[in-house]
């Protein structure tokens, strides 16, 4: 995504190699990574082609159908291996282990649980919404020219509705993800003796945001076989419609938002992952709450501790190795996409909806206002401030006053969560340099 600008055509080659029999399991399975083929990072490829594909259309005034359709063919086996291995009660709730956040949870996620049992993860679920919704938006386009996708884009969306559902109403032995007292997503423990929250704050009660998508009546009207069944969908199982919304569009038909999180439960996520006390630092979204500081989670697990504490900079723990730390840092890829969530959440709602940004400041913006102001926290990271310093070099002297190195960044794997310092692996390009694509937004 953060190539496609400069060089459209590398970056859906790069997106078609990955999904070419060379990676892709005959099961539909992409690797993680090449020293562990058995975990799973987050099934975020979807949404990488769909950008791309946004992307290049735009820079060359081209619609690369072809590369789309190639692309979506062998995403539906990737979707097909998270359903039927992911989801071990059936009920659209799904694990998928460490899913890239390392040390984020009380437990190694990608490891036998001391207590037993399984964990049904909001990230895991969250993800495999934000996937049906990717999904479905491919089906809709390809549509357009070949109307035999409407069906698979039917399925897309019944899928989809059905995971929101159980993000909220489900969760298993009465246990949901949703916490009403709080206004947040938390993990769900499952042992036989007992079912509970694990009440961690953390980017996994963050990611329901990315699951959102507008339906056009401009690309919907055009479908008929869609329209009919979607329809017949929303009027005869009215328990689903809880996660659709829908306003008149100013040139006619009727715009519908699907997202896990509805207006009510959005605006109190937010005020959490908007406040400087908990996720809102001065250059970005931390991945822990700060609130965790002076209240660390525990859990005691026959007679040995587990604990979740915000650690701001390298993790204290050696949990998954400890060489990457989700406990308190910014970490650039998930910022990105809590940006373009706002985003689309405001190309619904418009000015009518406003937060206070930060909490508590009384000071109300509309979502996209408040995703530029994040999407600056994120672009001062490498920029000079007053001082002269740049907060993505830290203490390193010869990075901010040396002139043969000041000029040189580098893309750190995340950043310090209160000072923005940059650490752990210091080329991570392909994900921090999205910085490149804020940067082009910002000047749109």
């Amino acid at each position: 995504v953060a190539l496609a600008p400069v060089d459209p055509d590398f970056a859906k080659s790069q997106l078609i190699l990955f999904l070419r029999e060379w990676y892709l399991h005959p099961n539909g399975q992409i690797p993680a990574y090449e020293w562990a083929f058995a975990d799973v990072n987050p099934p975020v490829h979807a949404w990488a082609v769909w950008r791309v594909y946004k992307i290049d259309r735009r820079v060359t005034g081209v619609a690369d159908r072809d590369f789309l359709e190639k692309a979506f063919q062998k995403l539906l086996l990737n979707f097909t291996w998270w359903v039927n291995r992911k989801d071990t009660e059936g009920m659209n709730v799904f694990e998928g282990g460490f899913l890239g956040l390392d040390n984020i949870g009380v437990f190694d996620r990608s490891s036998p649980l001391p207590t037993g049992g399984h964990i049904e993860q909001s990230d895991g679920t969250s993800w495999m919404g934000m996937y049906c919704l990717n999904m479905l938006a491919i089906a809709l386009e390809l549509s357009q020219a070949n109307p035999a996708y409407e069906d698979i884009a039917s399925k897309f969306f019944e899928h989809f509705v059905y995971i929101a559902k159980a993000m909220n109403d489900l969760g298993g032995d009465g246990i949901t993800l949703w916490d009403e007292q709080d206004g947040f997503y938390y993990d769900v423990l499952h042992t036989d003796r007992e079912a509970r929250q694990l009440k961690v704050r953390s980017m996994v009660g963050l990611i329901p945001l990315f699951a959102v998508e507008t339906l056009e009546p401009d690309v919907i009207d055009r479908l008929p076989g869609f329209t009919r069944r979607m329809q017949w969908f929303i009027d005869n199982r009215p328990e689903f419609r809880a996660n659709l919304d829908t306003v008149s569009a100013s040139g006619g038909g009727v715009r519908r938002l699907l997202s896990i999180v509805n207006r009510t439960q959005l605006t109190r996520v937010l005020r959490y992952m908007l406040d400087r006390d908990e996720f809102l630092s001065p250059h970005g979204i931390r991945a822990l709450s700060r609130y965790h500081r002076e209240h660390p989670y525990t859990l005691t697990v026959d007679g040995v501790e587990h604990r979740v504490d915000y650690e701001p900079a390298e993790s204290r723990t050696a949990l998954f190795g400890g060489n990457s730390n989700w406990r308190g840092p910014v970490w650039f890829p998930m910022n990105y996409l809590l940006i373009e969530s706002l985003q689309k959440f405001h190309h619904f709602y418009g000015d009518d909806l406003k937060v206070e940004c930060p909490s508590g400041s009384h000071r109300l913006l509309n979502l996209w206002d408040v995703a530029g102001e994040l999407s600056r926290g994120l672009i001062r990271l490498f920029l000079r401030g007053r001082d002269g310093r740049r907060p993505v070099h830290g203490a390193a002297r010869t990075f901010q006053i040396d002139p043969n190195w000041r000029d040189l960044l580098l893309f750190y794997e995340y950043f310090h969560g209160d000072e923005g310092a940059g650490i752990g692996a210091s080329h991570q390009t392909g994900w921090t340099g999205l910085v490149a694509k804020l940067i082009q937004q910002s000047g749109e």
